[in-house]
């Protein structure tokens, strides 16, 4: 249904208006092409393709400002950050999460944005803007929200279940049980079960969050991020903590995944946000495209196929009311008050976090001393037959 409704919007986006820097009339008409390309790197699954007659957000760009793009997709915050600290990628835009935000601005990986080539963030409300994670509104636009959930199998785990964190450690589900595949997400759940912050620097509770994960690991069938679709909709996984915008793609799919946002302990409330990177060459381009996405028309068209929370209301408006009204993509005032955010973390306590996560995908301390230990002599070993066969080559040539 939601698919539906993305088509309609899709016509209706066609005729709104766009781009101050890279001018656009808003007609139909394709744009003269600019010999630009500016490289786009999002989320998978996070922007409208043109699938079953909806918009293919991407193509609608360039026709109306002859700017291309190059679209690539990662998978968590943190192999978005390990890509841009490593260097050697060239990207325009971005789209990291607000705790991932304000990490790459203070370390000084972001380009302040010249609003004035984004007049369509007028259309952004006020509660979104100036966020803790970027104070003064200088490096992100706001993109989407959301909170997270637990999907589950209908036909073998009971709604009631799943208002609780605490299905995710029930051993009559192990083996069906998913888990996110990075560290602020899994370790949040972790928190919020113990009744502590995301944010918290005390480093006994992180070493409880690591110790609860780890004894939820023998459950586990896989720690997945987009994976979570393939396992949930076969039937292989029944439980998997994820996005609620995703609710879109696996629920309206299949009728036997239900969704809850767990109500006992509390839940994430999450940004994601368009950013430009230092260093990007094509600047103006890329806040041509952060501009084009914020065109209400366009941000209703775009999320009414994602699934995710829009943060302008002039956009809401256009969607259907059968998705205003759902509390999967727009909680109540009770579900967001029990919410927290995740901020950027002191870099004592990232790297605490990243030293108990390695444990937990291992399997403890030990078991990471262990695998040490193997590879160390592994490596001896590799020595002693290089420096063997240099020596029977030395005697050959002899």
């Amino acid at each position: 249904m939601k698919k539906f409704f993305a088509v309609v919007l899709a016509v209706l986006a066609v005729g709104s208006t766009v781009l101050p820097a890279f001018a656009s009339s808003g007609s139909t008409q394709k744009a003269a092409d600019t010999g630009v390309t500016i490289n786009v790197y999002n989320w998978g699954e996070y922007i409208s393709n043109g699938t079953d007659g909806t918009m293919d957000v991407n193509a609608e760009f360039t026709k109306r400002t002859g700017i291309h793009v190059n679209y690539t997709t990662f998978d968590t915050n943190e192999s978005l950050y390990s890509k841009l600290a490593g260097g050697g990628a060239e990207y325009d835009v971005i789209v990291p999460s607000d705790y991932m935000v304000s990490k790459l601005a203070q370390e000084g990986m972001l380009e302040k944005l010249d609003f004035k080539n984004i007049p369509n963030f007028k259309y952004i409300d006020k509660q979104y803007r100036n966020p803790k994670y970027d104070e003064k509104n200088e490096y992100s636009v706001p993109y989407t929200w959301g909170v997270v959930g637990i999907f589950y199998n209908k036909k073998y785990v009971k709604e009631e279940e799943t208002k609780s964190w605490d299905i995710l450690w029930d051993k009559k589900y192990a083996g069906k049980i998913l888990m996110f595949d990075n560290p602020r997400d899994a370790f949040g759940i972790a928190q919020k079960r113990l009744g502590y912050s995301y944010n918290t620097t005390d480093v006994n509770e992180w070493e409880a969050a690591a110790t609860l994960l780890k004894e939820q690991k023998p459950l586990v069938q896989a720690y997945v991020m987009d994976q979570i679709f393939d396992k949930m909709d076969s039937g292989e996984a029944w439980i998997a903590p994820y996005y609620a915008g995703d609710a879109a793609t696996l629920v309206d799919k299949n009728p036997n995944i239900g969704f809850t946002i767990p109500t006992k302990q509390g839940t994430n409330f999450f940004v994601d946000a368009l950013c430009i990177p230092k260093g990007s060459k094509n600047k103006a381009a890329a806040e041509a495209y952060i501009n084009f996405l914020c065109d209400p028309k366009i941000s209703a068209a775009n999320l009414s196929y994602i699934g995710y929370s829009t943060p302008e209301t002039e956009a809401k408006k256009l969607l259907p009311k059968e998705v205003t009204d759902n509390p999967i993509y727009y909680p109540p005032q009770e579900i967001l008050d029990k919410s927290e955010v995740f901020v950027n973390l002191p870099n004592s306590t990232s790297t605490l976090l990243d030293s108990l996560w390695a444990e937990v995908k291992m399997g403890g301390a030990g078991d990471t001393l262990t695998l040490i230990v193997v590879l160390c002599a592994f490596l001896v070993v590799y020595i002693v037959i290089v420096a063997v066969k240099k020596h029977k080559r030395r005697q050959e040539m002899e």
